[in-house]
């Protein structure tokens, strides 16, 4: 199977690889399958409608940033990022993660009701 979309051009996947988003992502209610692509030695990934395929959220391992996330079984959690020009600029929404099982191939989206936890944080810190 296919897609193409212009960032990644022509995308081959696996009926096996499709995750299902039962209820979507926020903002995105139908759309409901996506795959996840990982480049190579990168922290980010790419969570791609295969309906829309120009719908994209980029993905980051909220592990690397809270190990104390609130779990939730054999999900991981990832946070959507908003992505700008300027590396400062860059931020992960905590506030409502991505949960994926990757040997399930499902997924949902889970606002927090904590107060820590913000919808921008800063993804690189300026030194």
């Amino acid at each position: 199977m296919k897609i193409q979309n212009k960032q990644f051009g022509e995308i081959e996947y696996n009926e096996d690889s499709v995750l299902k988003f039962k209820e979507g992502i926020l903002g995105f209610e139908e759309l409901k399958n996506f795959i996840l692509i990982t480049e190579k030695d990168s922290f980010f990934s790419w969570l791609t409608s295969i309906d829309q395929p120009e719908i994209i959220f980029p993905l980051f391992p909220i592990e690397l940033l809270q190990e104390e996330l609130n779990k939730e079984s054999n999900f991981e959690p990832y946070g959507i990022v908003k992505l700008d020009k300027q590396p400062e600029n860059i931020t992960i929404n905590l506030k409502a993660p991505v949960y994926i099982d990757h040997s399930e191939k499902l997924g949902f989206q889970k606002i927090s009701e904590s107060e820590e936890l913000p919808l921008d944080y800063p993804l690189f810190v300026n030194n």
